[in-house]
């Protein structure tokens, strides 16, 4: 059953997928959900997959569901596409499966693209700079980008800081800098028919994504990662101007749950007519749901 956008709450564009089905957690990857859960305060034990769609189904929120594949940049074991997409066929009225591919798998990674959107409904695409150990416009992934550009997705980009690494020894291993927008510039430009969405404030360069909402028509912002209560002024004051159909509500889950930040977001400024668009139409509109 499609999703019906006029029977759901919200839709929140970014939820990861941290705990396989079939697979026990990875070693690598559980040092840097142990720094992550300090940072955030969160709960270190991360919700299964199908406990995520218990608890959004009874939230009424629809979501994009994701893991990071950073086999590459930390050696980490990612949790399988496929499951991922399975899955979320199971529960097609609230799931929007995502996938990641680790950009330094090139060509071989394109295919795997392909026949996740060719013969899985994977619906978009989640990369992640930073713990990808990789410049989003490096040309290796740029077979990949060609497959999500041809079928028209949309492909999310982690900007700004990360919670992954703070506080380990050298932050982990992994570089900030590749967590600048503007880094994401070129692919805007070289991919015009793909749909980019910058996730997160992305402080400390906020004003680079800003600039790039409103200079390229197919690049979008997600809020997530933050409690509204936390924003930058100038994010709030583009959301509700020029920026207004260009903003999406993302969560961050498990890290920061949907209703809080849905409560925060209430008190944080934003104008009454507004965050409709913010919570759902835009996210709705961006993804072909009606």
């Amino acid at each position: 059953m499609p999703i019906d956008p006029s029977k759901i709450l919200a839709i929140d564009v970014h939820v990861h997928a941290e705990v396989s089905c079939h697979d026990p957690e990875d070693p690598v990857m559980a040092k840097f959900f142990d720094a992550a859960s300090t940072y955030f305060k969160a709960d270190r034990k991360r919700p299964t997959i199908p406990e995520t769609i218990a608890y959004y189904r009874a939230q009424n929120i629809a979501f994009c569901l994701f893991t990071v594949d950073c086999e590459s940049g930390i050696g980490a074991k990612r949790i399988s596409n496929y499951e991922i997409a399975d899955i979320a066929a199971e529960h097609d009225d609230i799931v929007i499966p995502f996938a990641s591919i680790d950009p330094r798998k090139g060509k071989f990674g394109a295919r795997e693209a392909r026949d996740l959107v060719e013969h899985h409904g994977v619906r978009g695409f989640k990369f992640h700079g930073i713990m990808q150990d990789c410049h989003p416009a490096d040309r290796v992934a740029y077979p990949i980008y060609e497959v999500i550009a041809e079928h028209g997705l949309p492909a999310i980009f982690h900007t700004g800081h990360s919670g992954m690494g703070t506080g380990m020894k050298g932050g982990g291993g992994v570089r900030l800098k590749y967590g600048q927008p503007i880094l994401v510039d070129d692919v805007a430009v070289d991919f015009p028919d793909m749909k980019i969405i910058l996730a997160h404030p992305s402080w400390p360069w906020t004003d680079e994504s800003l600039s790039m909402a409103l200079h390229k028509d197919n690049v979008f912002m997600d809020l997530s990662g933050w409690s509204p209560k936390y924003f930058p002024k100038q994010v709030i004051q583009y959301a509700n101007t020029q920026l207004k159909h260009k903003m999406l509500f993302g969560s961050d889950w498990p890290l920061i749950r949907p209703e809080k930040w849905i409560d925060a977001a209430r008190a944080a400024g934003f104008r009454e007519d507004v965050l409709p668009l913010i919570m759902k139409d835009n996210a709705a509109k961006l993804l072909g749901l009606g």
